[in-house]
């Protein structure tokens, strides 16, 4: 299959990975169940899906397989081969029915393929109760059934699941890989290509959208430009209400595309004609949707809300590395000399920077475990400041 393609040609700096996906694609009995561990953006989906279409694949010889041309590789990848499920949760968490479901169509015998591949993006978000539905599956697995996990790290997911799968280790890749495969894939521009990747911190889907998306890449730039030029307690109030305001709406731009979407496929499959009222007795369907949309809405806007956050942690590494002196390119090189100017003034000392980045930690923590966001943010922007504003003269 010489200049076909390979499913694993979208994994960006990950050949360790590769090799090992490679070895046990030739296995006639390879592992039952499969944990793909990964920082966000580096693949882990991309990494279960490619293995799931090397397993499947239609080549005779166990060294080819994986070879992204014939039918098996291309269904798998497209997400309609019949024997590939992938479950994915919009909402914080798994709801124990969807796993249920699962586990129920893992009893099933393959109808095409060689086996029975069940792929849970996002494993960590499972919640006890769920993780045990799964358990037994994973402990007593039906003939011809892999099962594949994904999560950030080991740790993410309970020991009792984690000792009974093979690991697969995800590594940030390099900006420049990250890059490569910007230009290959996508055919965008060296140049913005690279950057996007650095900005992104190597984050695959974040670089893309970015370099695909002018007005993403402006509200990035927004963000990032709040810390830099806050010089008052009103000033971080307001930048806290700012960073809100830019977050919703990078959350409300890659979902309103996509829900509307959603909802016209729908009321085809409903035989409901674009204009027309959905009838009363299909309306619960369209609610159902709308249900899913909402909860889908919060997660992407706390998904965006925290993207932001690690942007402002990249920016004061960058005024940390220029104020060591350290070598090398910035996460935010295309803005070096406003960060030159901030680190040799306003940013105070190194120790200082590096209570900023612990402060903006601290505030990701917090939103994690439900505190109001407007408090979270507040705070954290009031520690942003320069120290000589946030200390009254009296106490000096």
């Amino acid at each position: 299959m010489t200049g076909a393609p390979d499913v694993y040609a979208d994994l960006a700096g990950q050949g360790a990975a590769v090799a090992q996906l490679r070895r046990a694609a030739t296995e006639d009995r390879p592992t039952h169940a499969w944990l793909f561990t990964g920082p966000p953006g580096s693949g882990r989906s991309t990494a279960a899906r490619a293995f799931a279409a090397a397993l499947q694949c239609e080549q005779p010889g166990p060294a080819n397989r994986g070879c992204g041309a014939c039918h098996a590789c291309r269904t798998v990848l497209g997400g309609t081969h019949p024997d590939v499920t992938v479950l994915a949760t919009e909402a914080v968490s798994y709801r124990i029915e969807d796993v249920r479901a699962l586990v129920e169509a893992a009893q099933a015998t393959p109808a095409t393929g060689r086996w029975r591949i069940f792929l849970m993006e996002d494993a960590d978000r499972m919640t006890e109760r769920a993780t045990n539905v799964l358990l037994k599956a994973i402990e007593e697995p039906p003939p011809r059934t892999i099962w594949m996990l994904c999560s950030p790290s080991p740790a993410d997911v309970l020991p009792t699941i984690r000792s009974r799968c093979r690991l697969v280790t995800l590594r940030i890749p390099a900006p420049e890989d990250v890059a490569a495969l910007l230009h290959r894939r996508d055919g965008q521009d060296e140049a913005t290509a690279l950057m996007t990747a650095r900005i992104s911190q190597s984050h695959v889907g974040m670089a893309r959208r970015l370099a695909r998306d002018p007005e993403a890449l402006a509200r990035r730039e927004d963000v990032l430009s709040l810390p830099l030029q806050a010089t008052a307690v009103s000033d971080a109030m307001a930048m806290a209400a700012r960073l809100a305001e830019v977050s919703h709406a990078e959350a409300e731009s890659s979902a309103a595309a996509r829900d509307a979407e959603e909802l016209a496929t729908l009321r085809r499959q409903l035989g409901v004609a674009e204009g027309e009222a959905v009838p009363p007795k299909l309306r619960q369907q369209v609610k159902r949707l709308e249900e899913d949309q909402s909860r889908r809405r919060k997660r992407v806007t706390r998904d965006a809300l925290d993207r932001a956050m690690i942007d402002v942690i990249g920016l004061f590494r960058d005024v940390l590395r220029v104020q060591l002196g350290a070598g090398g390119d910035l996460v935010n090189e295309h803005r070096r000399a406003e960060i030159e100017r901030y680190a040799a003034g306003a940013a105070g000392s190194s120790a200082e920077v590096v209570a900023r980045i612990d402060a903006v930690h601290l505030a990701r923590e917090r939103l994690g475990q439900n505190v109001p966001e407007q408090l979270a943010l507040e705070a954290m922007m009031l520690a942003l400041l320069p120290a000589r504003v946030r200390t009254p003269r009296g106490r000096r």
